[in-house]
């Protein structure tokens, strides 16, 4: 009775103190600014070439990631996007594309939102492009500050897609639903990368799936790429298969892995891989095979 009784004093003056404790710990917060090292802005290049279209592209601004977005830069150009966000471009930047042949081709700065995708640009041609397997281009962007960013990238070869086709499964009414398989077949004597996706849809802006794909395990081979059962009869669903360049294929990868580390405590911080020098940013020259099917 007496060890019992003891035992009994010492848990409750523990509980006791810890309540203590606890409530001490609201007199000792304070609020503490941590200096953050000085980060210089650069340049973002986004170019993405097509062979009969002609030439757009995005210069923007890096900025620290803990910047607010509110002070307008001086020199910038706010442009507003119909999700009611806003945009801050750089008005100074001069554009240029080096042609396969060597002529320079200049871009106009003329900022603007593709209603078909609703995507932005800032710099635009006049002419379509021609491009063809193996033809380089280059990309030269600068600034009245003394920046200078560019790049260059080779046309990728042309991959078919060889067949798309659905089957629904065992279901019926409002559980009948269809997976979808996309096939082509991989060239044996190079390393290649590759970007599919799924959209649903008449004009087909919304993306169903959105799949990168690496061919070391089907090097040579046919490759087919299947979904889960997602579609439901009556769904139009265009396939679109991207041949990528390495550079290309690590920018994606890059881009997602930044995605999913922003702000996950315990992921790994994952930079982006720019295939530009002198700034951030993509430069690359997509090409593309597409089939759309309707479910019947």
């Amino acid at each position: 009775m007496i060890i019992g009784t003891v035992n009994k004093r010492i848990l409750t003056l523990a509980l006791a103190g810890g309540v203590g404790l606890l409530a001490g710990c609201k007199s000792l917060q304070n609020d503490v600014n941590v200096p953050l090292p000085y980060y210089a802005n650069q340049l973002v290049a986004e170019c993405y070439l097509q062979n009969g279209a002609i030439p757009r592209l995005t210069i923007t601004e890096s900025v620290p990631y803990l910047d607010d977005g509110q002070a307008i830069a001086a020199g910038s150009q706010v442009l507003a996007l119909s999700n009611g966000q806003t945009v801050q471009l750089p008005t100074d930047v001069t554009v240029t594309l080096t042609l396969p042949g060597g002529r320079p081709l200049p871009l106009r700065y003329s900022p603007g939102v593709d209603k078909a995708t609703g995507k932005y640009y800032t710099h635009v041609g006049t002419t379509p492009l021609v491009a063809q397997a193996g033809q380089q281009f280059g990309l030269d962007a600068q600034d009245k500050r003394g920046r200078h960013l560019t790049g260059t990238t080779i046309v990728p070869t042309f991959i078919r897609i060889d067949s798309t086709q659905y089957k629904y499964n065992a279901l019926t009414g409002v559980n009948k639903k269809a997976y979808f398989v996309t096939k082509w077949t991989d060239p044996g004597a190079t390393r290649d990368f590759y970007r599919l996706m799924l959209h649903k849809g008449k004009p087909a802006n919304n993306s169903e799936t959105d799949n990168l794909v690496d061919d070391r395990l089907f090097n040579g081979q046919s490759y087919s790429q299947v979904t889960t059962y997602r579609f439901v009869p009556g769904d139009t669903v265009t396939a679109t298969l991207y041949h990528l360049d390495s550079l290309y294929y690590d920018f994606r990868v890059s881009v997602r892995n930044a995605r999913n580390a922003n702000g996950n405590p315990f992921a790994q911080p994952s930079s982006i891989h720019s295939n530009v020098q002198g700034g951030l940013g993509i430069f690359t020259v997509l090409v593309s095979d597409q089939r759309t099917v309707y479910l019947k």
